[in-house]
């Protein structure tokens, strides 16, 4: 049976005092330890080990390059996409995070195999859950802007059809063509599928 990690078992503001450690890169991971478990100490509280330590900043330092390769992918995408239409970016966007969740779910499941720890578990879910939601308002949000694309493309082909239409009017009344021609004329252009 896995037990939490004695990392995430320490109080708030040590771990925010071990993340400020373990940020700063003239402070060694053995240093880190050291002063965490001083203060740890002070407390009465059992200390944390180097390997712990090491875990933790092991696990902190994957999340951080995953989120730096994600920004570097999201700036490359915007610079081929950034003139593109916005269901185009939209869309790549949708799939981006499709493929993110696929990777999280796995990544959780590696994760949480054999984890009996209930709020891990709980928090794996809780995620997942959040990113289905997130994902479900960016195809909605995809699907209205297709809409209002495909709206307004329409509309300005109307207008254009309207406008040829006067164009051919007003040449077929300089030409002496028939109220009758002319009307049949207009309306096979405005009815232009």
């Amino acid at each position: 049976m896995g037990r939490q990690s004695s990392i995430k078992q320490l109080a708030p503001d040590i771990l925010e005092q071990l993340h400020e450690l373990l940020r700063d890169p003239r402070i060694t991971q053995l240093d880190a330890t050291a002063r965490i478990n001083e203060i740890l100490e002070e407390r009465g509280e059992e200390p944390v080990t180097k390997s712990a330590v090491n875990r933790y900043k092991l696990s902190i330092d994957q999340v951080g390059k995953a989120i730096r390769e994600s920004r570097e992918m999201a700036e490359i995408w915007i610079g081929k996409l950034g003139a593109a239409p916005q269901s185009q970016v939209a869309n790549l966007t949708s799939e981006i995070i499709r493929n993110s969740l696929i990777d999280l779910s796995l990544a959780i499941q590696k994760i949480t195999v054999g984890e009996d720890d209930p709020e891990v578990v709980a928090g794996a879910v809780k995620m997942i859950r959040d990113l289905a939601i997130s994902h479900e308002k960016i195809e909605k949000a995809v699907s209205e802007t297709t809409r209002r694309e495909e709206k307004l493309r329409e509309q300005a082909r109307k207008e254009a059809l309207e406008e040829a239409a006067k164009v051919a009017e007003g040449a077929a009344k300089g030409a002496g063509v028939s109220d009758a021609g002319i009307a049949m004329l207009v309306k096979a252009i405005t009815e232009a599928v």
